[in-house]
């Protein structure tokens, strides 16, 4: 009797989870999928919905072997959120990178470089490190190179690491020291002329950037972005490590990292929109190249997208696609996103142990 009782119990107990966790994966699907922003609260949904799907499965294989019957719950709910599955999650099969290529072809390199600093105390401010980033983007040979967290200063010109291969580019600043002889922001440098270029500022920092670049009869019009990150600092790992190991102060760090990553959802999503705007109105083919800060499954990706770009990852690989190396596996933040005037024809991520970020390469074919 007490054996049979503690079944029951446990039976029903997770019956319950079970229905608490689809009510809230389906109020997070309903919550993202949004075409306009619903709060900061959006934000934090999206970091969670990998991990809800993680537990649906759980349940779904738990109940299939235990009572297929009332697998059945988890199973209705995945098939409703797939959309959100399918960009959590690629599912092509994975092929090698092919290094050459052909003549029609554009090849597209994104990378956060991290402000050349390089990955671990020891190599902060090593010249080296900048030629080994600067080595390691060009050995792939790509036509266009967008990347973030680039800098130029009066004793470092890094812009002169890509001019002799890459003569075209736009560089704006969306940080500068009180001199003006430090500035740091995004740039774009490519291979072939460019005939326009803009620089979008947002209302709280930064800026959306674009060149529009002539490859014979072509113009097409590249955009390049960082959007607000959360600015966690070395105490703020201190405090996510804090919340991990429940310590007496947990309390207190939880609400220094969530004042800072509500912070930031907010401004992510102003910046989205003018984002999206801005895609809207270019006359030409469009290939967004940009550090989002956020995922997939986020309202940022979502409004950015809509109806207007494809994700270079999902057309040409598989797996989570983790692009930034802390905290979490299922960070994809950042990204190649060509509009539908493209074919994507591969892509692949690269460590190369230079950056806290993955360097990002797509082939591209402009459909004719």
């Amino acid at each position: 009797m007490p054996a049979q009782f503690i079944r029951r119990i446990t039976k029903r107990t997770l019956l319950g989870l079970n229905v608490a966790l689809n009510m809230v994966f389906l109020l997070s699907i309903w919550l993202v999928s949004f075409s306009k922003p619903v709060g900061w609260v959006t934000g934090f949904v999206g970091l969670a919905i990998p991990y809800l799907i993680l537990l649906q499965l759980i349940f779904l294989l738990f109940w299939l072997f235990a009572k297929p019957s009332l697998a059945v719950f988890s199973l209705i709910s995945l098939i409703i959120g797939w959309k959100q599955i399918l960009l959590v999650v690629a599912f092509k099969t994975i092929k090698p990178f092919t290094p050459t290529k052909t003549e029609s072809l554009w090849r597209i390199a994104d990378w956060n470089i991290r402000s050349f600093n390089g990955v671990g105390a020891a190599s902060q401010g090593m010249a080296v490190i900048k030629k080994q980033i600067s080595d390691a983007i060009q050995q792939n040979k790509p036509d266009i190179i967008c990347l973030q967290e680039f800098n130029q200063s009066m004793d470092e010109n890094h812009i002169a690491l890509f001019t002799k291969n890459y003569p075209y580019y736009f560089f704006a600043a969306n940080y500068q020291n009180k001199s003006g002889t430090y500035r740091s922001g995004c740039v774009i440098f490519s291979k072939w002329p460019i005939i326009a270029t803009s620089r979008i500022p947002y209302p709280d920092a930064e800026s959306l950037l674009y060149a529009d670049i002539v490859r014979g009869a072509d113009t097409v019009r590249v955009f390049t972005t960082h959007l607000r990150s959360f600015k966690f600092k070395k105490e703020d790992y201190e405090d996510l490590d804090k919340i991990g190991a429940a310590e007496e102060d947990g309390v207190e760090a939880s609400k220094n990292i969530f004042r800072k990553m509500k912070r930031a959802f907010q401004y992510r999503e102003r910046q989205a929109i003018l984002v999206k705007k801005a895609i809207d109105a270019s006359r030409h083919p469009v290939i967004v190249c940009a550090d989002f800060n956020d995922v997939p499954t986020s309202y940022t990706y979502h409004q950015i997208t809509h109806n207007c770009l494809q994700d270079a990852f999902l057309k040409g690989s598989a797996g989570l696609g983790r692009t930034y190396m802390s905290l979490s596996p299922t960070l994809r933040i950042d990204y190649i996103l060509p509009d539908f005037h493209w074919d994507v024809k591969q892509f692949t991520l690269i460590d190369e142990a230079l950056s806290d970020h993955f360097l990002l390469l797509a082939d591209l074919e402009l459909k004719k």
